[in-house]
């Protein structure tokens, strides 16, 4: 095994936070393979001639055509990227399903969500969980498109609380089947698919159990009507009822008692995965307002060159390359990480589950920031095209409506923020990621003398490395000082979760895009790569400015007296620039790139 890999398994999930990374060791959408650059293009082709070329048919509710550019995707072989090839699929690594994911999803939520429930809670449960029997009875179906699948886990009360489902199983006489009897609301393909991973409870059992259905009405089976939603239209999302549903105990999925587990690993690798989905959503949405404002003429002038228009397209610009930058960082280290666990004698299956469950606090990161930022760019698309961002017959508004949707799938924004908190500091008790240590010293840090000398920040990103150091150690005095006052109890202390996780994210999303850019920069030559140079800083400056009111927010409201000023100044020397950024030359510098391409072509 070469010494880089050995290097990556050394850091661990989260252990970004007390470890540092080298720009050498993080995986860029520059690195792509020529195999890989490949599949993009084909993807984006097929992306540009089914779906965006006919956005208006997703609009009008046509689910059939939905159905129809699924069964051309499973032609294409883009539903098979993540398939092991023993099951017909492409056997491709956890990057290029990423790829794929994310340039696939940037034309339309409708089918966006079609692919995503098809090929991640649809069929990867299966892949993951499943006998070799049941691979191999539906995974090449499912692979080529032949079947589609969905996923019944929420209900009416049971969404985020997961486990409270009150579907019931109950094994027969005979001990050949169960009958499955309950209610599934928001099921995205139930208008189409053949088949459902169905969870239920079993008895009295503390965690409900997975299991593999086929979609036959004469069993028991029945749909509501195709909900009427603010987005995604053309998605397929109806109630199912099941009304004692028979199925053989042979489609049990896993265990008895194993559902909760394969629901809350398949959400690990579903919010990785909608991250991607918000990528190419926000790349097109910027090309089309840059296309907008530079053909637009107020008061004689395109209004691309008002600096409130530039101010818009930067910001933009900046957090798609920030949410690109941390999602192939994160993607690859999950790739290295099933291959190292697999060259330890995993199987794929084992591999991959605790390949992704490592990164478990990553995904939720990414889950956050993207979904965010995604509506933040199309919210800012409408606003670049005025009246005609309003209406229904220009892209803008549709995208803002499909956008939503992305901060409540794969568990809500703030469900996410606290379990990547949550998730840290289980880590730091098993001893996986030294918390204590870090946030000790951090500790006495603010008891000591600080440094005046003068540091040397001649070399590129030399001071925003330093700060980003600095940033992480905000994090350690708040999160640490909360866990040493309230211990276990913190998590009923959900404002101040959400406070620190605001900065945690801050920090993982601001050193990727800086690491990203100086790998490139050493790579390029730093005037190739003048753009994103900007970027970085700027996405910098702004992290900044959020973990400084985060901060302050955390340390006024559970620390007092002599505590709280001490943290209140361990924020300022935390936070501080030397040589603060020209924050209106960085955003003027990247508008005029984005608006001189004519969009977004940083990826």
């Amino acid at each position: 095994m070469s010494t880089d890999i050995v290097n990556k398994e050394i850091l661990r999930g989260g252990q970004f936070l007390v470890k540092e990374t080298n720009c050498e060791d993080v995986f860029t959408l520059e690195d792509l393979s020529e195999e890989q650059r490949m599949m993009r293009d084909s993807t984006k082709e097929f992306v540009d001639r089914e779906l965006w070329a006919h956005w208006e048919r997703f609009e009008n509710k046509d689910y059939a055509y939905t159905e129809e550019c699924m069964r051309k995707a499973g032609e294409l072989g883009l539903l098979s990227v993540a398939v092991p090839e023993s099951y017909g699929g492409m056997g491709m690594g956890f990057v290029s399903t990423m790829l794929v994911c994310d340039y696939i999803s940037g034309a339309t939520g409708s089918f966006s969500t079609a692919f995503g429930a098809h090929t991640g809670i649809g069929t990867m449960p299966i892949t993951l969980y499943g006998t070799e029997e049941q691979k191999q009875k539906y995974v090449p179906r499912l692979a080529s498109g032949e079947w589609f699948g969905a996923y019944c886990l929420t209900e009416p009360g049971a969404g985020s609380d997961a486990n409270s489902g009150k579907t019931k199983a109950v094994l027969s006489a005979d001990g050949k089947s169960y009958s499955i009897t309950g209610q599934k609301m928001w099921i995205s393909n139930a208008g189409f698919c053949n088949m459902f991973i169905v969870f239920a409870r079993i008895e009295d059992d503390k965690n409900i159990t997975g299991f593999i259905l086929e979609n036959d009405p004469a069993n028991g089976i029945s749909m509501g009507d195709e909900e009427k939603k603010l987005g995604i239209h053309s998605s397929s999302t109806r109630q199912v009822f099941f009304n004692e549903t028979k199925v053989p105990v042979e489609n049990m999925l896993s265990e008895r008692g194993n559902g909760f587990k394969i629901a809350m690993n398949a959400l690990n690798v579903g919010r990785i995965k909608l991250a991607a989905a918000c990528l190419d959503a926000q790349r097109r949405v910027i090309g089309e307002a840059t296309k907008y404002a530079n053909e637009r003429i107020q008061f004689k002038t395109p209004i691309m060159n008002f600096g409130a228009i530039k101010s818009k397209i930067a910001t933009m610009a900046t957090n798609c390359y920030a949410d690109e930058s941390a999602s192939y960082r994160a993607a690859k280290n999950i790739e290295d990480r099933i291959a190292m666990r697999e060259a330890a004698g995993n199987t794929h299956q084992e591999a991959e589950l605790k390949g992704v469950e490592e990164y478990a606090i990553e995904c939720s990161i990414l889950k956050v920031a993207v979904s965010e930022d995604v509506q933040s760019c199309t919210d800012e698309g409408v606003q670049i095209f005025g009246g005609m961002g309003f209406s229904a017959d220009a892209p803008m508004e549709k995208a803002w409506r499909d956008a939503r949707i992305a901060r409540i799938y794969e568990g809500t924004n703030e469900i996410n923020r606290m379990l990547a908190v949550g998730m840290l500091v289980k880590k730091a008790m098993k001893g996986h990621v030294d918390l204590l240590g870090p946030a000790t010293k951090v500790g006495e840090e603010l008891m000591g003398i600080p440094s005046f000398d003068t540091p040397d920040f001649s070399q590129l990103f030399a001071e925003e490395k330093d700060l980003v150091t600095r940033l992480k150690k905000v994090f350690l005095m708040v999160a640490g000082s909360a866990v040493q006052k309230y211990g276990i109890e913190l998590e009923n202390h959900q404002q101040l979760m959400l406070a620190a996780s605001d900065i945690l994210i801050e920090v993982y999303m601001a050193e990727s895009t800086i690491l990203r850019t100086e790998k490139n920069a050493k790579r390029f030559g730093e005037a190739e790569q003048a753009t994103q140079i900007a970027m970085a800083k700027l996405y910098l400056y702004n992290a900044t400015e959020t973990i400084i009111q985060k901060g302050k927010e955390a340390i006024i409201s559970f620390a007092e007296g002599d505590e709280q000023r001490m943290m209140l100044m361990g924020l300022k020397r935390f936070t501080k620039y030397t040589n603060n950024p020209n924050v209106v030359a960085l955003r003027t510098q990247i508008a005029d790139k984005v608006a001189a391409d004519n969009g977004y072509t940083f990826d």
